[in-house]
Protein backbone atom coordinates (compact mmCIF):
# COMPACT_ATOMS: atom_id res chain seq x y z
CA UNK A 1 0.00 0.00 0.00
CA UNK A 2 1.21 3.45 -0.79
CA UNK A 3 2.29 5.85 2.09
CA UNK A 4 3.35 9.63 0.61
CA UNK A 5 5.58 12.09 2.00
CA UNK A 6 3.49 14.98 3.29
CA UNK A 7 4.59 18.15 5.32
CA UNK A 8 6.66 16.87 7.75
CA UNK A 9 5.08 13.40 7.97
CA UNK A 10 3.71 10.63 5.81
CA UNK A 11 0.29 9.53 4.49
CA UNK A 12 -1.06 6.05 3.97
CA UNK A 13 -3.74 4.98 1.65
CA UNK A 14 -5.47 2.25 0.07
CA UNK A 15 -5.66 2.23 -3.73
CA UNK A 16 -7.84 0.35 -6.34
CA UNK A 17 -8.69 0.81 -10.01
CA UNK A 18 -8.13 3.66 -12.76
CA UNK A 19 -9.75 6.69 -14.06
CA UNK A 20 -11.59 9.53 -12.36
CA UNK A 21 -10.41 9.25 -8.52
CA UNK A 22 -12.39 8.84 -6.11
CA UNK A 23 -11.68 9.59 -2.59
CA UNK A 24 -13.25 7.80 0.71
CA UNK A 25 -12.44 9.87 4.37
CA UNK A 26 -13.27 8.51 7.35
CA UNK A 27 -13.49 9.87 10.99
CA UNK A 28 -12.74 8.76 14.56
CA UNK A 29 -11.87 6.32 15.44
CA UNK A 30 -11.10 4.44 12.22
CA UNK A 31 -8.79 4.47 9.16
CA UNK A 32 -8.88 3.37 5.65
CA UNK A 33 -9.67 0.35 6.18
CA UNK A 34 -13.33 1.27 7.12
CA UNK A 35 -13.87 1.31 3.32
CA UNK A 36 -11.89 -1.98 2.90
CA UNK A 37 -15.56 -3.86 1.37
CA UNK A 38 -16.96 -0.45 -0.31
CA UNK A 39 -13.87 0.40 -2.64
CA UNK A 40 -13.94 -2.96 -4.32
CA UNK A 41 -18.07 -2.82 -4.49
CA UNK A 42 -18.06 0.44 -5.82
CA UNK A 43 -16.36 -0.89 -9.20
CA UNK A 44 -15.33 2.02 -11.26
CA UNK A 45 -13.25 4.69 -11.29
CA UNK A 46 -9.27 5.41 -9.31
CA UNK A 47 -10.61 4.57 -5.63
CA UNK A 48 -8.39 6.14 -2.86
CA UNK A 49 -8.61 5.92 0.98
CA UNK A 50 -5.70 7.70 3.17
CA UNK A 51 -5.27 7.57 6.48
CA UNK A 52 -5.83 10.88 8.03
CA UNK A 53 -2.73 12.54 10.06
CA UNK A 54 -1.64 10.78 13.24
CA UNK A 55 -4.64 7.75 12.27
CA UNK A 56 -4.49 4.26 11.10
CA UNK A 57 -0.45 3.69 9.26
CA UNK A 58 -0.29 7.34 9.10
CA UNK A 59 2.72 9.28 10.35
CA UNK A 60 2.11 11.14 13.76
CA UNK A 61 3.52 14.40 13.88
CA UNK A 62 3.93 16.08 16.75
CA UNK A 63 1.24 18.75 16.78
CA UNK A 64 -2.41 19.19 18.21
CA UNK A 65 -4.60 17.32 15.94
CA UNK A 66 -6.77 20.17 15.60
CA UNK A 67 -9.21 20.56 12.65
CA UNK A 68 -6.80 22.67 11.03
CA UNK A 69 -3.78 20.63 11.31
CA UNK A 70 -5.86 17.62 9.36
CA UNK A 71 -7.04 20.31 6.87
CA UNK A 72 -3.32 20.83 6.08
CA UNK A 73 -1.90 17.40 6.29
CA UNK A 74 -4.91 16.18 3.61
CA UNK A 75 -4.31 19.33 1.61
CA UNK A 76 -0.66 17.85 1.20
CA UNK A 77 -1.78 14.65 0.34
CA UNK A 78 -3.98 15.58 -2.72
CA UNK A 79 -1.42 17.78 -3.62
CA UNK A 80 1.37 15.66 -3.81
CA UNK A 81 -1.05 13.12 -5.73
CA UNK A 82 -2.16 15.43 -8.34
CA UNK A 83 -5.95 14.65 -7.42
CA UNK A 84 -8.56 16.65 -9.76
CA UNK A 85 -12.24 16.15 -10.86
CA UNK A 86 -12.57 14.29 -7.38
CA UNK A 87 -15.61 12.39 -5.89
CA UNK A 88 -15.57 12.50 -2.30
CA UNK A 89 -17.08 10.27 -0.06
CA UNK A 90 -17.14 10.88 3.61
CA UNK A 91 -18.22 9.31 7.10
CA UNK A 92 -18.05 11.24 10.40
CA UNK A 93 -15.11 13.39 10.58
CA UNK A 94 -13.80 12.77 7.34
CA UNK A 95 -16.84 14.20 6.06
CA UNK A 96 -16.63 17.32 7.56
CA UNK A 97 -13.30 17.24 6.16
CA UNK A 98 -14.76 16.39 2.79
CA UNK A 99 -16.64 19.55 2.95
CA UNK A 100 -14.51 21.88 4.57
CA UNK A 101 -11.45 20.55 1.16
CA UNK A 102 -14.39 20.71 -1.26
CA UNK A 103 -15.42 24.25 -0.06
CA UNK A 104 -12.30 25.39 -0.09
CA UNK A 105 -11.07 23.91 -3.76
CA UNK A 106 -14.10 23.95 -5.72
CA UNK A 107 -13.21 23.88 -8.74
CA UNK A 108 -11.64 20.30 -8.21
CA UNK A 109 -14.60 18.55 -7.14
CA UNK A 110 -16.98 16.37 -9.29
CA UNK A 111 -19.78 15.07 -6.61
CA UNK A 112 -19.63 14.30 -2.78
CA UNK A 113 -21.38 11.81 -1.07
CA UNK A 114 -21.47 12.07 2.83
CA UNK A 115 -23.25 9.63 5.98
CA UNK A 116 -23.29 10.17 9.62
CA UNK A 117 -21.40 13.23 9.64
CA UNK A 118 -20.76 16.79 10.57
CA UNK A 119 -23.49 19.48 8.60
CA UNK A 120 -23.95 21.99 10.59
CA UNK A 121 -23.08 23.45 14.37
CA UNK A 122 -25.39 22.60 16.68
CA UNK A 123 -26.66 23.57 20.34
CA UNK A 124 -26.14 20.83 22.69
CA UNK A 125 -30.06 20.22 22.82
CA UNK A 126 -29.93 19.69 19.11
CA UNK A 127 -27.13 16.59 19.74
CA UNK A 128 -28.57 13.14 20.03
CA UNK A 129 -29.47 12.76 23.80
CA UNK A 130 -27.62 9.75 24.56
CA UNK A 131 -24.48 11.26 23.81
CA UNK A 132 -24.55 14.52 25.18
CA UNK A 133 -23.30 13.39 28.86
CA UNK A 134 -20.72 11.48 26.87
CA UNK A 135 -19.47 14.76 25.07
CA UNK A 136 -19.67 16.81 28.10
CA UNK A 137 -17.09 14.48 29.45
CA UNK A 138 -14.63 14.15 26.86
CA UNK A 139 -14.71 17.79 26.93
CA UNK A 140 -13.74 18.38 30.24
CA UNK A 141 -10.26 19.17 30.74
CA UNK A 142 -8.78 16.09 32.73
CA UNK A 143 -12.02 13.70 32.59
CA UNK A 144 -11.45 13.19 28.46
CA UNK A 145 -7.93 12.55 29.13
CA UNK A 146 -8.82 8.85 31.32
CA UNK A 147 -11.63 8.48 29.19
CA UNK A 148 -10.01 8.39 25.89
CA UNK A 149 -6.08 8.62 26.68
CA UNK A 150 -5.80 6.00 29.63
CA UNK A 151 -8.77 3.91 29.22
CA UNK A 152 -9.15 3.82 25.43
CA UNK A 153 -12.75 4.38 25.69
CA UNK A 154 -13.18 5.36 22.43
CA UNK A 155 -11.31 2.25 20.64
CA UNK A 156 -12.33 -0.75 23.04
CA UNK A 157 -15.97 0.12 23.95
CA UNK A 158 -17.58 3.31 21.53
CA UNK A 159 -16.42 1.79 18.46
CA UNK A 160 -17.54 -1.39 18.78
CA UNK A 161 -20.73 -0.30 20.60
CA UNK A 162 -21.83 1.69 17.39
CA UNK A 163 -21.65 -1.02 15.08
CA UNK A 164 -25.27 -2.64 14.91
CA UNK A 165 -24.38 -5.64 13.17
CA UNK A 166 -21.45 -6.34 15.27
CA UNK A 167 -17.91 -6.04 15.32
CA UNK A 168 -15.25 -9.09 15.13
CA UNK A 169 -12.75 -9.21 17.01
CA UNK A 170 -9.93 -9.55 14.00
CA UNK A 171 -11.50 -6.43 12.45
CA UNK A 172 -11.17 -4.75 16.39
CA UNK A 173 -7.68 -5.45 16.60
CA UNK A 174 -6.83 -4.08 13.51
CA UNK A 175 -8.26 -0.41 14.66
CA UNK A 176 -6.55 -1.03 18.30
CA UNK A 177 -3.33 -1.78 16.18
CA UNK A 178 -1.96 1.96 15.51
CA UNK A 179 -2.87 3.05 19.61
CA UNK A 180 -0.78 1.34 21.67
CA UNK A 181 0.30 3.97 23.47
CA UNK A 182 -1.63 6.68 25.60
CA UNK A 183 0.39 9.32 22.94
CA UNK A 184 -0.56 7.64 19.88
CA UNK A 185 -3.96 8.33 21.35
CA UNK A 186 -4.58 12.13 21.34
CA UNK A 187 -6.38 12.61 17.49
CA UNK A 188 -8.68 10.55 19.34
CA UNK A 189 -9.33 13.40 22.19
CA UNK A 190 -8.71 16.02 20.06
CA UNK A 191 -11.62 15.15 17.57
CA UNK A 192 -14.21 14.89 19.94
CA UNK A 193 -13.06 18.19 21.56
CA UNK A 194 -13.42 19.62 17.98
CA UNK A 195 -16.87 18.88 18.25
CA UNK A 196 -19.09 22.20 16.97
CA UNK A 197 -21.92 22.19 20.27
CA UNK A 198 -22.79 25.18 21.98
CA UNK A 199 -20.70 27.78 19.86
CA UNK A 200 -17.41 25.93 20.53
CA UNK A 201 -14.43 25.60 19.52
CA UNK A 202 -15.13 28.91 17.81
CA UNK A 203 -12.28 27.78 15.03
CA UNK A 204 -14.44 24.76 14.27
CA UNK A 205 -18.29 26.44 14.47
CA UNK A 206 -16.44 28.89 11.87
CA UNK A 207 -15.13 26.25 9.25
CA UNK A 208 -18.42 24.43 9.71
CA UNK A 209 -20.51 27.40 9.11
CA UNK A 210 -17.80 28.20 5.43
CA UNK A 211 -18.37 24.99 4.34
CA UNK A 212 -22.08 25.17 5.13
CA UNK A 213 -22.29 28.18 2.71
CA UNK A 214 -20.67 26.32 -0.07
CA UNK A 215 -23.01 23.40 0.32
CA UNK A 216 -25.98 25.94 -0.41
CA UNK A 217 -24.40 27.68 -3.19
CA UNK A 218 -22.83 24.83 -5.31
CA UNK A 219 -25.37 23.72 -7.17
CA UNK A 220 -23.31 22.87 -10.20
CA UNK A 221 -21.74 19.53 -7.26
CA UNK A 222 -24.41 16.45 -7.09
CA UNK A 223 -24.35 15.26 -3.06
CA UNK A 224 -25.65 12.00 -1.93
CA UNK A 225 -26.50 11.50 1.67
CA UNK A 226 -26.88 8.19 2.93
CA UNK A 227 -29.31 7.87 5.72
CA UNK A 228 -29.98 4.70 7.63
CA UNK A 229 -32.35 3.51 9.64
CA UNK A 230 -31.19 4.23 13.43
CA UNK A 231 -28.73 1.75 15.05
CA UNK A 232 -26.85 2.32 18.07
CA UNK A 233 -24.65 5.93 18.22
CA UNK A 234 -26.95 7.23 14.92
CA UNK A 235 -26.29 10.83 14.68
CA UNK A 236 -28.22 12.36 11.68
CA UNK A 237 -31.49 11.81 12.45
CA UNK A 238 -34.83 13.14 10.87
CA UNK A 239 -34.08 16.93 11.69
CA UNK A 240 -30.65 16.87 10.19
CA UNK A 241 -32.22 15.00 7.78
CA UNK A 242 -34.60 17.91 7.12
CA UNK A 243 -32.32 20.70 7.60
CA UNK A 244 -29.98 18.76 4.68
CA UNK A 245 -32.89 18.58 2.27
CA UNK A 246 -33.63 22.51 3.07
CA UNK A 247 -29.84 23.66 2.97
CA UNK A 248 -27.85 21.28 0.93
CA UNK A 249 -28.01 22.18 -2.83
CA UNK A 250 -28.66 19.11 -5.48
CA UNK A 251 -29.20 16.51 -2.93
CA UNK A 252 -30.40 13.49 -3.24
CA UNK A 253 -31.18 11.49 -0.30
CA UNK A 254 -30.95 8.11 0.10
CA UNK A 255 -32.35 5.85 2.45
CA UNK A 256 -30.90 2.49 3.03
CA UNK A 257 -31.21 -0.44 6.17
CA UNK A 258 -30.06 -0.89 9.99
CA UNK A 259 -27.12 0.97 10.96
CA UNK A 260 -25.19 2.20 14.03
CA UNK A 261 -22.71 5.38 13.47
CA UNK A 262 -20.12 3.04 12.10
CA UNK A 263 -22.66 2.55 9.09
CA UNK A 264 -19.95 1.37 6.86
CA UNK A 265 -19.18 -1.67 9.04
CA UNK A 266 -22.56 -2.15 8.57
CA UNK A 267 -24.28 -1.76 5.43
CA UNK A 268 -21.33 -1.78 3.41
CA UNK A 269 -22.79 -3.61 -0.04
CA UNK A 270 -25.78 -1.12 0.41
CA UNK A 271 -23.05 2.17 0.34
CA UNK A 272 -21.42 1.04 -2.12
CA UNK A 273 -24.40 0.18 -4.37
CA UNK A 274 -26.31 3.32 -3.59
CA UNK A 275 -22.48 5.46 -4.30
CA UNK A 276 -22.19 3.35 -8.02
CA UNK A 277 -25.80 4.22 -8.60
CA UNK A 278 -25.64 8.10 -8.17
CA UNK A 279 -22.05 7.95 -9.91
CA UNK A 280 -23.46 6.04 -12.81
CA UNK A 281 -26.41 8.50 -13.07
CA UNK A 282 -24.55 11.52 -12.79
CA UNK A 283 -21.76 10.67 -14.87
CA UNK A 284 -18.76 10.93 -12.44
CA UNK A 285 -16.73 8.50 -12.99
Amino acid sequence: MPTTAVLDSTMFHRELGTGRPIVFLHGNPTSSYLWRHIMPAVGSGRRLAPDLIGMGESGKPDVAYTFDDHARYLDAWFDALGLDEIVLVGHDWGGALAFDWAARHPGRVRGLAFMETIVKPMAWEEFPEGGRDLFRSIKTPGVGETMILEDNLFLTQMLPFTVASGLGDDDLKVYLEPYRTLESRRPLLQWPRSMPLGGEPADVVARVERYDAWLAASVDVPKLLLAFRPGPGAMMGPELLDWCAENVAELEIEQLGLAGHHAPEDQPEAIAAAVRGWADRHGLL
